[in-house]
């Protein structure tokens, strides 16, 4: 019978263990369930922080244009501001765009680079104070001395070359992602029809490109330096098709055609970035009148850069030295830092292209990225595209 007892007694005590086990699992695992749904809303806040950001962004830009274009209006009435000038000239045109993007990233870096709950919060939410921010900045920057704004504006070049890079690392690493996707794959049951025809059509389109712009910006001999840009980016693309057909390389056509496309297009870019010669540019103006369509493609080319600031900067797996990381559950969908870092360095490119990579001088109204230290850039830019692929 003291067995017996002794025995019921145990039975108690280990289903009253289970029993509190089983508690506890219930309470960790809501416990789980209860983080879970909380890293998920603050992954889709986050996510949706993207687009908000971007278009601060690109309202910045616009109040930039407007300055630029239509600040000498009310020059007459900052001339008590130091910085401005004696007439407040100074505040307006080049130096106008320049401050516009002295504070324009000062939302976007302050404590928003990554991982802990403050800073997070901070990044996805605080919109009103943010605000709030951003219109102090846009203000304040009025006031800082014009030794300061052209210190800026060097730095400015800088970090604008830096952006081009690291947006030709993003173009390529997207090329090689869609070089991949279309070649055959047994698994798809894919065949290599789909990415011949692809290859192909970039390649068509490529050498179409050439001879519009020879028709275009070479219509005569005089035109020696159009004739030279267009010569040698066809000699790149000949080149290149032929490195990516060598059997050491054996990368097949599609990568290179769609590298070709693209510095076809820097180079068209760049031409279109010259000042109107005489016989040169198609798009010279008789009486400097602002036409439709040179409105219809500044809007156009804002957006554009606009939005290739936004996919690079949320494309920070490119530019990292280890791709096998696995991303936990708690992680942020993207790195801030680089995202935000991504938005400084457009700024700064944004600011090159209203002021054509030109301190000294203004440009004209609606327009964007045309002088001969434009052209220059876009053209280095395409060969240096072309060395790096």
């Amino acid at each position: 019978m003291g067995d017996s007892a002794e025995a019921v007694e145990g039975k108690v005590v280990e289903i009253k263990i289970s029993n509190g086990e089983a508690v506890q699992l219930e309470e960790l695992r809501l416990i789980l369930e209860q983080k879970s749904l909380v890293c998920s809303i603050n992954r889709k806040k986050s996510l949706r922080a993207r687009f908000s950001y971007g278009i601060i962004f690109l309202l910045t830009n616009l109040i930039a244009w407007c300055v630029r274009d239509y600040g000498q209006r009310v020059s007459s009435q900052l001339h008590y501001l130091k910085a401005c000038g004696t007439e407040g000239h100074d505040c307006f045109r080049t130096m106008g765009v320049l401050r516009i993007f002295f504070f324009i990233m000062f939302l976007a870096t302050c404590n928003t680079r990554k991982l802990f709950e403050a800073r997070n919060s901070w990044h996805s939410g605080w919109w009103a104070l943010k605000f709030v921010i951003w219109i102090i900045s846009l203000t304040v920057s009025f006031f800082i001395p014009l030794d300061l704004i052209q210190l800026y504006g060097e730095l400015a070049r800088v970090g604008a070359g830096i952006f081009l890079i690291l947006q030709l690392v993003s173009v390529i690493e997207f090329i090689a992602w869609w070089n991949s996707y279309w070649m055959p794959d047994d698994t798809k049951k894919q065949s290599c029809f789909l990415g011949l025809f692809m290859s192909t059509l970039f390649y068509i389109a490529s050498f179409c490109g050439i001879v519009v712009m020879y028709a275009l910006y070479a219509p005569k001999p005089s035109c020696s330096l159009n004739i030279f840009f267009i010569t040698w980016t066809t000699v790149l693309l000949v080149v290149m098709m032929v490195i990516s057909l060598h059997s050491k390389v054996n990368r097949g056509l599609l990568s290179s055609g769609i590298m070709a496309s693209y510095i076809v297009f820097l180079c068209w870019s760049a031409i279109r970035s010259e000042p109107a010669l005489e016989n040169c540019s198609p798009q010279k103006q008789e009486n400097g009148n602002v036409d439709w369509t040179t409105v219809l493609g500044f809007l156009i080319a804002i957006c554009a850069i606009v939005m290739a600031t936004f996919s690079t900067g949320i494309d920070s797996q490119t530019f990292q030295f280890r791709k096998d990381e696995v991303q936990q559950e708690d992680d942020i969908p993207y790195k801030y830092g680089f995202f935000h870092l991504i938005f400084s360095l457009g700024a700064m490119y944004f600011a090159m292209l209203f002021i054509s990579w030109n301190l000294e001088s203004s440009t004209r109204k609606w327009s964007i990225d045309v002088g001969w230290a434009s052209t220059w850039v876009k053209i280095v830019n395409e060969w240096f595209a072309a060395t790096i692929y």
